[in-house]
């Protein structure tokens, strides 16, 4: 049963794991550490090979305990892959109109991909649930400071070059979430199949949040 977008959990830890790519036979073993953490979401891109049975194994084994959606979605026929294979929320890197609307009208979350206030307040008056910004790390936690001094009510999420040593700086300049890719997955460690090693890793994240919780 795939269910429905958890934004509770989202709240809880908001950093978006984002797999692309991702070798089929060791993407469970990282996604059971990834849980074991106490992180919750799962972003599985439409550019990786037999995406449509990841993303459905995935939710198969894990749509109860995770939030699992897809990203890299650019037209409507990715759409309709990944909420065949029972994807829980949409990523996008563009702002495409069809796309949006038909998420909204389907009540499906979505995260569209946007760089200036202009793209990101159109991307938000379409209906995002959030705006993405990409990339993150060119422009620094400072934009986001300045963005939602106008653009209060926007709730924006920082993806690219987001690392465990700097995803609390764009949360305290008022992102609601941050998308980490290779910087979350260490490759040699899923390579070599060193799952303790990488759950200690992925708990480094939900450390490093919880501590910035308290110290607000």
């Amino acid at each position: 049963m795939a269910g429905i977008f958890n934004w509770e959990a989202f709240r809880r830890v908001p950093v978006i794991g984002i797999m692309r790519n991702f070798p089929e036979e060791k993407m469970q073993n990282t996604l059971a550490e990834y849980h074991k953490a106490g992180l919750t979401t799962i972003e599985i891109t439409m550019n990786s090979n037999n995406v449509k049975e990841c993303i459905a194994t995935s939710i198969a084994n894990w749509g109860d305990k995770l939030n699992i959606g897809a990203g890299t979605v650019c037209d409507l026929d990715d759409l309709e892959v990944a909420l065949s294979a029972g994807a829980q929320y949409i990523v996008t890197p563009i702002i495409n109109e069809e796309v949006i609307k038909t998420c909204v009208k389907k009540n499906i979350p979505i995260f569209p991909g946007a760089f200036s206030p202009s793209e990101i307040y159109k991307a938000w008056s379409l209906g995002a649930s959030m705006v993405k910004v990409f990339p993150a790390a060119r422009v620094g936690a400072g934009f986001f400071k300045d963005v939602l001094q106008p653009l209060n009510k926007v709730k924006l999420v920082a993806t690219g070059g987001v690392t465990l040593e700097n995803f609390t700086d764009f949360l305290s300049a008022g992102a609601s979430g941050v998308g980490v890719g290779s910087n979350l997955f260490p490759k040699e460690m899923i390579e070599e199949g060193r799952w303790d090693d990488l759950g200690a890793f992925f708990h480094d994240f939900v450390k490093q949040y919880q501590q910035f919780v308290k110290s607000k």
